[in-house]
């Protein structure tokens, strides 16, 4: 069953993680990339995908409610928002806070793992709590992939250790092996004739 969407949480490091991991996506990516950064509610919600727009060939935009899921594009959770993944569509939250977070990490793993199961990827990056192990644990569950960033080469290891102690049959992979990690296990999108 081919992989449609990746999701990818990150924290305390995650610029850095995330531009590293997209620069490698080639453009054609064949899946649908969906992240919740930890960032505060008084962040300029525009530095984040300028940033990580000039580091990637994919089209990168902060998400809105009711957004299309489309291969080769990233979606952002805003800032304050959770960012819930329905089938072939994202929706925002205002809930409260989830491990101190919004957006939360475990919120949009959990609800990518309802709406896509065996054809989601779920990556848990550098960060400081537990925020994304649960969520993991509930990909893993129904039958998605689970990869954790190497705690080794984490800004901060402890979001990666929480995920593998929930997880602990996750794929362990390296920061710098990531990007074409998910590459291998997504591929890239077939070419139409002209």
């Amino acid at each position: 069953m081919p992989i449609e969407l990746v999701a990818i949480g990150a924290s305390w490091g995650g610029l850095g993680a995330l531009q590293e991991i997209l620069r490698a996506l080639p453009g054609d990516f064949a899946a649908s990339i969906v992240i919740a950064q930890h960032r505060s509610a008084r962040s300029d919600d525009m530095i984040l995908q300028s940033l990580l727009r000039h580091s990637s060939p994919l089209a990168v935009r902060d998400a809105e409610d009711k957004d299309g899921l489309v291969p080769g594009c990233v979606l952002i959770a805003p800032p304050d928002y959770h960012l819930l993944v329905e089938p072939g569509t994202v929706a925002l939250s205002c809930e409260a806070p989830v491990s101190f977070s919004r957006p939360s990490i475990d919120v949009l793993f959990e609800s990518a793992a309802v709406a896509y199961g065996k054809r989601l990827v779920a990556v848990v990056l550098t960060g400081a709590n537990a925020d994304g192990a649960a969520g993991l644990a509930e990909v893993h569950r129904r039958g998605g992939v689970a990869l954790v960033q190497d705690p080794q080469t984490a800004e901060r290891p402890e979001m990666p250790l929480a995920a593998l102690r929930a997880v602990p049959d996750a794929e362990v992979v390296a920061l710098d092996r990531l990007g074409a990690r998910l590459h291998e296990i997504v591929g890239s999108a077939p070419r139409t004739a002209a």
